[in-house]
């Protein structure tokens, strides 16, 4: 009897210590393999800083720095929709209502017929405005909201009113200047006391405290990561430039998913947005729907890039914030870390289309160093003209392209968005020529260097 005593004994611990190590190793192979995951993005993009957040069943696990600022690029704009939505709840300002009812005196044409923009229209990014930065510029360093909404003004749309759906930053820029007209107060004082504190979005900002830690943002170039850091343009901030961090952006998507306590008044807020979207493709209120069913948005900007995915009907949700303009394999990294933890295959880091250009032009950059060297020997003329006609038709095809490609001028592309391996191929391509050209036009030292051989 003592014995059968002693083994139901042995038996209850070695289930309980059995049962114990299997959840303890389920959950440190998920985070091996999420640690993994991370490893292989920060091979493939350079990337040198990665801070992310896995939400599984209300709870929270952080990887990298949980503390520091990051830009979080356009994932900013579910903040300035939750900022109208506030508003539309509060009977200020109405979805069918008139962009101009708000903005007294602005205007739009489509076909150079008046065209009256919607609240409605700027949430669900169907306003007719695109992402062309050629044809809708962005605000320049010193200007305001208002005045970069006034310079918007009365540009032609590329579409009609609720025609169809463009992703364009102009529209959540435009929910900004009304925010501030509304309210009488700035975008800044309004998503600060009104969204950000109720929340308890404690490390959240409108602009960056500086006494706060940031991470430095970076760029590609020759394969390598440089600190990049640009100036923030007051009227771009609500499409696209808060700063936060992993614990905060943490508490957001807990959030959206019920899993913590937050206001009524925001509860209902959230709950109505959510319900706005429901199939494949939805984009309402800086939210839209992935293939797979679940939330989410991706941020961008020229030295940062992040992403936010999350289940509309789970507690499960990841968030992905770098200091390097890697977009595409920013949104795989998240996607594939949500694939993990839901049990599913995850996939492979995608090459961003700015890593491929880092690489092409790194390679542009050497051939070109070699071209020189090559153009300084040559001695037959005819040899000069062609490598010279390839060369020169290689940097028009450049020049032409690529502002049609990303919609934006030469300038921004090169010394803004681009890594720096691209205007560095491209000075360097422009040397070949000139080089090429002084050595065409110098024909009698050519003869010379016949005469001697």
């Amino acid at each position: 009897m003592r014995k059968l005593r002693y083994v139901l004994v042995l038996v209850l611990i070695l289930a309980v210590v059995s049962g114990s190590t299997g959840v303890i190793t389920r959950a440190d192979v998920i985070g091996d393999q999420i640690r993994s995951y991370i490893d292989g993005f920060r091979k493939e993009t350079r990337c040198n800083s990665v801070s992310a957040a896995v939400l599984n069943e209300g709870s929270v696990s952080f990887y990298g720095d949980r503390s520091g600022l990051y830009q979080i690029g356009s994932m900013t704009k579910a903040f300035t929709g939750l900022g109208v939505q506030k508003l539309i709840v509060e009977g200020k300002v109405r979805p069918d209502g008139a962009v101009s009812q708000y903005l007294p005196g602005f205007k739009a044409f489509y076909g150079s017929v008046p065209q009256e923009i919607k609240i409605e229209h700027l949430l669900t990014q169907t306003s007719g405005y695109t992402n062309n930065e050629k044809d809708y510029p962005p605000a320049e360093k010193d200007q305001t909201l208002q005045e970069w909404a006034e310079g918007i003004s009365g540009k032609e749309l590329r579409s009609l009113p609720g025609e169809k759906y463009a992703y364009s930053n102009v529209n959540y820029n435009l929910l900004g200047a009304v925010i501030e007209r509304v309210t009488g107060k700035s975008y800044k004082e309004y998503m600060e006391k009104e969204i950000l504190a109720p929340l308890g979005l404690d490390h959240t900002y409108v602009t960056v405290d500086p006494a706060e830690k940031t991470i430095k943002g970076s760029r590609l170039g020759y394969r390598h990561a440089f600190t990049y850091e640009i100036p923030i343009a007051e009227g771009r901030i609500p499409a696209g430039y808060f700063y936060s961090n992993a614990e905060d952006m943490a508490r957001w998507m807990q959030i959206w998913t019920g899993a913590v306590d937050i206001p009524e008044e925001f509860r209902k807020i959230t709950d109505e947005v959510k319900e706005r979207l429901k199939e494949t493709g939805d984009y309402y209120s800086g939210w839209e729907v992935t293939e797979s069913g679940e939330i989410g948005h991706s941020g961008g900007t020229p030295n940062y890039s992040s992403r936010m995915v999350f289940s509309k009907t789970k507690k499960t949700g990841i968030l992905v914030l770098t200091n390097l303009n890697v977009a595409a394999s920013t949104d795989s990294l998240c996607n594939g870390m949500f694939a993990l933890v839901s049990g599913n295959t995850k996939s492979g880091i995608a090459k961003d289309v700015w890593t491929i250009f880092d690489i092409i032009f790194t390679a542009v950059s050497l051939a070109s160093v070699i071209a020189a060297l090559f153009v300084i020997r040559a001695r037959k003329r005819t040899v000069l003209l062609v490598t010279g006609t390839v060369l020169l038709l290689t940097l028009i095809s450049v020049c032409v392209t690529m502002p049609l490609i990303f919609g934006a001028g030469l300038r921004e592309i090169a010394f803004v968005w681009a890594p720096w391996s691209f205007a560095g191929g491209v000075f360097l391509l422009w040397t070949d020529v000139i080089l090429i050209l002084i050595r065409t036009l110098m024909p009698g030292k050519n003869e010379d260097r016949k005469k001697t051989s």
